[in-house]
């Protein structure tokens, strides 16, 4: 990791049931740095994700953003202190349109956010286009522009996204893969994205984290981030 961290993730434990998913995870993300967590499906990465914003409450660790600790806060606190959550499949509002949908972002982003609407617009042309399009008609990738611009609107000091490629067309990936660079180098935004996309991982991410088993197991620099390296630790 270079630089400062802003995302200090110490000893996290979680449970579906009696189950534990998570056992004992540790990361650290530095400011302005971009993250992908990698590994074979049901490792715990989404449980992760989901731990972070809050909607899984850890049964131990801790998670600090910026120092502060996140531990018991629900998911709209953490929201409003800086964390912007795009989850698997999206969920966008289906019946509201574009707008509406930033819309909702700028709830948490207020002043700020209502400045970022334009700069979405920009990334995504498309949603400018389609603003009074109803979410629930656009296809999956136009979707994913959708989550991803209603989160930035909320003015994130960290974008958390799980698997933003998947169902994407892979022109709309690699567009996706530039917007999220732009809002780093742009903005500063610090982002954490789980992906299974050899291409997406090794075009965007910075750094990796392996999990297997609920457990961090490797930190993989960039200079490690070969196509061999990272197809090992997938291994779908």
């Amino acid at each position: 990791m270079g630089g400062e961290a802003l995302l200090q993730v110490s000893g996290l434990w979680a449970h579906y049931g009696g189950t534990p998913i998570l056992q004992g995870v540790d990361l650290a993300v530095g400011r302005g740095e971009i993250v992908s967590i990698i590994g074979r499906n049901g490792v715990g990465k989404t449980t992760t994700m989901r731990c972070l914003i809050g909607l899984i409450r850890a049964s131990q660790g801790t998670i600090r953003l910026d120092g502060r600790d996140l531990a018991g806060l629900p998911a709209e606190a953490r929201a409003r202190l800086g964390v912007g959550y795009i989850p698997q499949g999206r969920d966008v509002f289906p019946r509201l349109t574009v707008a509406e949908n930033l819309t909702v972002g700028l709830l948490i982003g207020g002043p700020a956010g209502r400045k970022l609407t334009d700069l979405v617009y920009g990334y995504f042309p498309r949603l400018a286009e389609r603003r009074g399009q109803l979410a629930g008609t656009m296809s999956g990738g136009e979707q994913q522009q959708l989550a991803i611009g209603r989160a930035l609107v909320g003015n994130p000091t960290l974008m958390l996204l799980d698997e933003p490629s998947e169902g994407v067309q892979p022109s709309i990936v690699q567009m996706i893969g530039r917007v999220l660079r732009a809002v780093r180098d742009e903005l500063g935004t610090t982002i954490v994205f789980v992906e299974q996309n050899l291409d997406t991982i090794l075009s965007v991410a910075e750094r990796c984290y392996v999990m297997e088993k609920g457990r961090v197991t490797a930190d993989l620099g960039r200079d490690a981030l070969t196509a061999d390296t990272v197809r090992r630790h997938l291994l779908i």
